[in-house]
């Protein structure tokens, strides 16, 4: 551990990385403590923060630690050195865990915490650990390319081989996306054949991609229905019953239930994309009527 900590990680100029992913999870873990002790009312643990009647979110606290600590990363770019940006770094952490613990509010704009709807806040951690982690490691979007080639580099070949690699990864991400598979498309950033997998696969059924191409092909409709169901059945039940884990009390009835529920609301057909003639239709039917021609006097 000591060896990987000084070969892989502060020898690579690393470690500000490793503190904000331990000031991450430290921050993660003591907040939901924290709501936990709250919802539960013990006595001796303060409850929520009022001000004038209005409950402070403890994502307020986090925009003020990740505002704080990033402008004195940026101020002291230059200068810092490696325990000043260490700190810096686990500071912004756990501000980043703070405010993504509460991120379904920021993306329903209403308080959903211990709401179906609060399991996106864990859907977010999680994203923000599997991405922090696989940096880490030493892994990098876009996997083998080496900006620093593109720099140092005068030979056009190279340049232009370091450009179509970029592109080819990004339209392969943007494909894999397309079809419904963010996870896929995320790993695949740093992992070349996951991308070219997750491209040739079937769509899932709701996805964009399907919708675009599977509308009239009721054939491929139907495959990527039954396979979404299948395959994603014990990966969604999985998936709940982290989040009930983390989020509250985990109950294996409660997660089949709630997977079937998800499974019949996702695992829908796209609704086909409209026809070039039913647009032309549309816009035709949305144009202002003319006024009439006043007579000239």
């Amino acid at each position: 551990m000591r060896r990987w900590l000084d070969d892989d990680v502060i020898a690579q100029g690393r470690l500000p990385l490793l503190c904000f992913l331990l000031g991450f999870i430290v921050g993660f873990l003591l907040i939901r403590l924290s709501v936990r002790l709250i919802r539960k009312q013990v006595r001796w643990w303060p409850g929520n923060l009022r001000s004038g009647g209005v409950h402070i979110h403890h994502m307020v606290f986090g925009v003020i630690l990740v505002l704080a600590s990033g402008i004195g990363m940026v101020t002291l770019y230059q200068s810092a050195d490696t325990a000043t940006a260490s700190a810096l770094a686990a500071a912004f952490g756990v501000g980043a865990a703070l405010v993504l613990d509460e991120f379904a509010l920021i993306y329903y704009l209403r308080d959903v915490y211990w709401e179906e709807q609060g399991r996106t806040s864990v859907d977010a951690v999680f994203v923000a650990l599997a991405v922090t982690g696989l940096l880490l490691l030493g892994f990098h979007p876009l996997w083998m390319l080496d900006i620093n080639d593109f720099r140092s580099d005068p030979d056009i070949e190279v340049r232009v081989f370091v450009v179509a690699f970029a592109v080819v990864n990004l339209g392969l991400a943007a494909i894999v996306i397309a079809k419904g598979k963010i996870w896929t498309g995320l790993f695949g950033m740093f992992f070349l054949p996951l991308l070219v997998v997750g491209a040739l696969r079937l769509s899932r059924p709701g996805a964009p991609w399907a919708r675009w191409r599977y509308g009239e092909r009721r054939r491929l409709m139907y495959r990527a229905i039954v396979r979404e169901r299948r395959y994603r059945r014990p990966v969604i039940r999985a998936k709940i019953f982290v989040q009930d884990l983390v989020a509250g009390k985990p109950d294996v009835e409660h997660v089949r239930t709630a997977a079937e529920a998800e499974l019949s609301r996702t695992v829908v057909p796209a609704p086909p994309a409209p026809h070039r003639h039913h647009l032309s239709l549309f816009s035709h039917d949305h144009e202002p009527d003319p006024e009439p021609a006043t007579p000239e006097p």
